[in-house]
């Protein structure tokens, strides 16, 4: 099944065949189409796109799926179009949360909101996090709470709303599972578990699975998954650790999976955004309403 962002990447490259006007007309970056269209790619086995320093084309096989998306994305784009032009006093907002403790203050924000907003509809969706961003650029959602740091040109971020001190999670009969506390320098005595980053933004990765400790020893990197479930067999397998969020042992807690605390961690900070270019009027209440649930705890 083809993703919003996958779809309409894919179409409108057809259509311009030059990534960078793909960007502007989808108001993403260049970098996101390409790994967008990579990706769409991979999944089918073949190349859509031939591309050069100077030309893009589609391949035969490109073409091909071109004319059979165009027909049914042209008459869904329609419709959507003439639902929204006849109902035009039903207002929705989707908001994304990355973790099970982001999830608790968006569904208090969410009562809170429907109950001062009555006309509205408000959409809650879990987002992964091996494509942080990914939902968001392509216009599925339009807030998120999410781990910071978020550094990017098209996305505005809030202040930190919550933080949580992280934990090393590893498995019941590692060295560690006896400790009270570890530090990251720890780390270089481990293999790290860690996400597939195709989609998540270095400084990201480097701030909760780093390459290095902070004295600069390197830490031996092992499976990159792509769920953080795959995270929790690999722990509990006994493949590698992993970084979390200490709270998670609350609700990732299983047997074969010890939650150890880090005492000399920075912590995991959690905080809001939204694109730059995003248009719908809900945003800004309802960022003060989760302002005010996450005051009331």
């Amino acid at each position: 099944m083809l993703e919003r962002l996958e779809l309409e990447a894919f179409l409108t490259l057809a259509d311009e065949l030059h990534f960078g006007r793909t960007a502007e007309r989808l108001h993403v970056t260049t970098s996101r189409i390409s790994q967008t269209i990579r990706k769409l790619e991979r999944r089918i086995g073949a190349p859509l796109f031939e591309r050069n320093s100077r030309t893009v084309t589609l391949t035969p096989l490109g073409k091909q799926l071109r004319d059979e998306l165009r027909p049914a994305y042209d008459q869904i784009s329609a419709s959507v179009t003439a639902a929204s032009k006849g109902n035009s006093a039903q207002r929705a907002i989707t908001v994304g949360f990355s973790a099970p403790w982001c999830g608790n203050l968006i569904v208090q924000a969410t009562e809170m909101f429907r109950i001062r907003y009555p006309d509205t509809a408000v959409d809650i969706e879990e987002i992964q996090l091996t494509d942080p961003l990914g939902r968001m650029r392509s216009g599925a959602v339009d807030l998120q709470l999410t781990e910071f740091p978020i550094a990017e040109p098209d996305i505005k971020t809030g202040p930190v709303m919550f933080a949580e001190p992280r934990a090393l999670m590893v498995p019941e009969d590692h060295p560690f599972a006896t400790r009270k506390s570890v530090s990251m320098e720890d780390l270089a005595g481990a293999t790290l578990v860690t996400l597939a980053d195709e989609l998540i933004p270095s400084y990201w990765m480097d701030r909760y699975f780093p390459r290095h400790t902070p004295l600069g020893r390197p830490i031996p990197q092992g499976p990159a998954t792509n769920f953080w479930p795959e995270v929790l067999v690999h722990v509990s397998q006994g493949v590698g650790v992993s970084t979390v969020a200490l709270r998670a042992a609350q609700f990732h807690s299983r047997p074969g999976v010890v939650f150890v605390p880090f005492h000399d961690a920075a912590t995991i900070d959690y905080g809001l955004m939204w694109p730059v270019a995003g248009k719908n009027p809900l945003v800004h209440p309802f960022l003060e309403t989760i302002a005010e649930a996450a005051v009331l705890g």
